[in-house]
């Protein structure tokens, strides 16, 4: 027998060769099997992947999709929708969008191109972006804005696998170019915060500009952004006394005072703004800046209540705490724990309790001189239950939120609409709580939503921020009164009645931000969200968790 190898196609001897086929092709895989009919084909085309749903290809319009599209884990046969970042929205909705999608199922942008041929160097974006939010940081924007005027900066600039990170003191982004690559990251400490919406304006225009001009430059950018921290302050320091002054005269005529009352009230703030400049300058932290602005009006309503029995005190300390109550940074503590930035939102709320404490110590510590000297002036139960004099309260309520423009130092196109903003919500609140005679905690949350609501609707159409429109329109809302009552109670040892008043006052103060918020996010409802193509996208929750 021979040892040579045989192929294992080969018949053995003896038994004959198989036909050979028709075709020398071999058969197919996907042959049918003898017995089985071929499938008739369907008379509609074949949807395809570069035609979006209901168009029309050749004699044959596709079929409309049938439910609407959603981002599911496959890509659907017409495509994943491309969200436009060119000005069909103002570009906080449109980077909100994306930031409030999960970073598997955000989309790529449709940027605008630009004419540079090799786009700038990537730590030079990285580092505009971190100083363009650090400017709208410091200047009370809330997280959320904050990174999306970041992510649409690091966009326009081509940078497109980026994650800003924002805190209360520390701005961080990071950019992968490739799943490959190393990422690079910056990060930027906020120290410094001021209060200047005039310069918070400019950013927001800066920003529009970058997101929707492809033409503009980074050096155009560093350059505009120098020019925006060299601008001055639109009010000089004594305009801004004048106004605490005209702030706490206008609150105390809101709670039933005269014009001595406006008068005493309005010395008292101005006093206590001096102080508080002063402290500032010898470098004191803001903690006693408040405690030296709050002992003023305080020591002015205690002195004016000994020669003038008549007086009401509580009038002249509640208008001097109208202009110290933080509302701006609780209403932006708030909103940041609304959206899910819970880590700013604890910092921004401790902030504001350390400042409220710089307040208690300041008015406590001079009622608590002033009940040793004339114990029978300073009384819980002086001040009527309920003042109810509309045109007055609705004027001084106007006077307010004007005197708060300024010590915000808005722009003067916006102090208008604020003015108006606090006069409507004044009279929804007085509506609501002395004619049809509902609880003070739902009817603030009622009249600060309409503030939140008309102030969104306003920054969305001049392209702006909405807080000019919105913080100093809150102000004939915060709790001045109930604050006042609690620490007079505690300074006389009333601490159940002193509890239930400050806890009253965190109520109302609460329900205002809530409202505010709320008003916000009722306006974007009514917006539409940026969209791709014909396929109907929904917005998305600023929900981060599920609840488990």
């Amino acid at each position: 027998m021979q040892d040579e190898a045989r192929s294992a196609f080969t018949p053995p001897l003896g038994v004959p060769l198989p036909p050979v086929p028709e075709d020398d092709s071999p058969t197919s895989e996907f042959a049918l099997p003898p017995g089985m009919r071929a499938e008739t084909q369907s008379t509609e085309p074949e949807g395809s992947a570069f035609v979006p749903p209901g168009s029309t290809t050749g004699q044959h319009p596709l079929p409309p999709a049938p439910v609407p599209y959603d981002f599911p884990a496959i890509t659907p046969p017409q495509g994943i929708p491309v969200i436009s970042l060119t000005k069909e929205a103002p570009w906080q909705d449109r980077m909100r969008t994306m930031l409030r999608m999960p970073v598997s199922e955000r989309p790529v942008p449709e940027r605008v191109e630009r004419t540079e041929d090799a786009g700038p160097a990537v730590p030079r974006v990285l580092d505009i972006t971190l100083r363009i939010g650090e400017i709208l940081l410091a200047g009370g924007e809330n997280a959320e804005d904050v990174e999306a005027a970041m992510f649409g900066v690091a966009h326009a600039f081509g940078l497109e696998r980026v994650e800003p990170t924002v805190t209360f003191t520390l701005l961080s982004i990071s950019y992968q170019p490739s799943l490959t690559d190393d990422p690079v990251m910056a990060s930027r400490t906020v120290r410094r915060r001021g209060v200047d919406y005039t310069r918070l304006a400019a950013v927001f225009r800066l920003v529009d500009r970058i997101t929707s001009d492809g033409n503009i430059t980074l050096e155009e950018v560093y350059r505009g952004l120098a020019e925006i921290r060299r601008n001055r302050h639109p009010y000089p320091s004594w305009a801004l006394t004048l106004a605490s002054g005209l702030l706490s005269g206008a609150a105390s005529m809101l709670v039933g005072g005269g014009l001595v009352v406006f008068l005493a009230a309005a010395v008292g703030s101005m006093l206590g703004d001096r102080l508080a400049w002063l402290a500032s300058a010898r470098g004191l932290p803001e903690f006693y800046q408040f405690v030296v602005a709050a002992m003023p009006p305080a020591a002015m309503g205690v002195a004016l209540s000994s020669t003038h029995a008549h007086v009401q005190a509580s009038a002249v300390i509640t208008g001097g705490l109208f202009a110290l109550i933080p509302g701006r940074a609780l209403v932006a503590g708030v909103q940041d724990g609304l959206t899910g930035y819970y880590i700013t939102a604890a910092a921004r709320l401790l902030e504001v309790v350390y400042l409220i404490v710089g307040i208690v110590i300041g008015v406590l510590s001079v009622l608590y001189f002033g009940l040793r000297l004339n114990p029978q002036y300073l009384n819980p139960e002086q001040a009527p239950a309920r003042f109810n004099e509309p045109v007055v309260q609705i004027i001084a309520s106007m006077l307010l939120a004007l005197a708060f423009c300024v010590l915000l130092q808005q722009e003067r196109h916006t102090v208008l609409y604020a003015t108006v903003n606090a006069g409507v919500a004044w009279v929804v609140y007085g509506v609501l709580a002395y004619t049809a005679e509902v609880h003070p905690v739902p009817a603030t949350a009622i009249a600060a939503g309409v503030v939140g609501l008309f102030g969104q609707l306003l920054s969305r159409y001049r392209y702006a921020s909405a807080l000019p429109y919105v913080t100093a329109a809150i102000g004939p809302l915060l709790p001045g009164s109930a604050t006042y009552f609690g620490l007079l109670n505690f300074a006389q040892g009333n601490m159940d009645a002193g509890i239930a008043a400050i806890i009253r006052a965190a109520s109302l103060a609460l329900a205002i931000a809530v409202g505010v918020n709320l008003g916000g996010e009722v306006a974007r409802l009514f917006m539409r969200a940026p969209t791709g193509g014909s396929v109907f996208f929904f917005r998305k929750a600023a929900k981060r968790t599920r609840g488990f």
